[in-house]
């Protein structure tokens, strides 16, 4: 009797399979969980203006770890107009509280204010994400502390509980960005807040071309918004980490790294760094003693 003819061997199989699962393209989610091979952080890129004191906490960064940071805003703001806000029927004298996430939304709340031709109230009500935008508050207001709170370690749950004190009491109004995510809209909807946002700027790409053709001169790149990532993108849409150490503020900015297959290794405001100063203090101290 003939013998049987053997199938396929098991390692063929097997082969096939790997090349298969090789050939598989990955998400952008699975590759930026991947280590990437980092060198040593010396020279790093801060997407914001440069500080016009010499005081910067920055700048003792730089003294501190023998560091060099180099400035470049990677968006720019481009202001509503009052006709473009009338558009949106938002009545400013019905809300006794404002929430605040940045510098950017404070200076473009009194200048739309200013613009409308509306006095601020002294009784209004100021709710900022963090203490230095707190503070940022005194160009603009009278700083006393009963109208003016803070979260506790710069996130969003901490000001979530500053504001569930007036949860019934105030009508929030949030100044936000054209077209962006921010990070405390969602938590205001998850925990019921009557709010309103309002837009008063959009944000485009800021002069990339310059100083990303010196990307290689860079060994960390921070970033501040969503719009950080796609003003990387509108330049290099293939744009590859190679090494290069991301840090991100705020988890929309985070996410929209990650997003894109891009690792952060520098995250804040978290509860032992609630400040990108402090998470980059953190990190170069930790570099410093591996």
């Amino acid at each position: 009797m003939a013998k049987a003819t053997k199938s396929a061997t098991p390692k063929a199989v097997v082969a096939k399979k790997a090349t298969s699962a090789e050939n598989k393209p990955e998400s952008p989610k699975k590759a930026a969980a991947k280590k990437v091979a980092v060198k040593k952080v010396e020279r790093i890129l801060v997407s914001q203006p440069r500080p016009e004191s010499e005081k910067s906490p920055y700048y003792d960064l730089e003294r501190k770890y023998n560091v060099q940071l180099t400035f470049h805003q990677f968006i720019k703001l481009e202001p509503f107009s009052a006709k473009e806000f009338r558009k949106q029927k938002i009545e400013l004298s019905e809300y006794n509280a404002v929430i605040l996430n940045s510098r950017n939304a404070v200076d473009h709340f009194f200048r739309i204010c200013e613009e409308m031709k509306f006095k601020v109230s002294q009784e209004m009500r100021y709710f900022c994400i963090t203490e230095a935008i707190a503070l940022y508050l005194q160009k603009f207001i009278l700083y006393r502390k009963r109208k003016v709170f803070f979260s506790a370690d710069g996130s969003v749950d901490g000001l979530m509980d500053v504001l569930a004190k007036y949860k019934d009491t105030e009508k929030f109004l949030i100044p936000v960005s054209e077209n962006t995510k921010n990070d405390i809209s969602p938590s205001l909807v998850k925990n019921k807040f009557q709010f309103v946002e309002a837009v008063l700027y959009r944000t485009v790409p800021n002069d990339m071309e310059t100083i990303l053709k010196k990307g290689n001169e860079y060994d960390a790149m921070i970033l501040f918004s969503p719009f950080g990532v796609e003003a990387i993108l509108s330049v290099h849409p293939d744009f590859k980490q190679n090494g290069i150490v991301f840090g991100g503020f705020g988890g929309t900015t985070q996410k929209a790294l990650e997003d894109v297959g891009l690792e952060v290794r520098i995250k804040a405001p978290v509860p032992n760094a609630p400040s990108m100063v402090a998470a980059l203090d953190r990190f170069l101290a930790e570099q410093n003693n591996k």
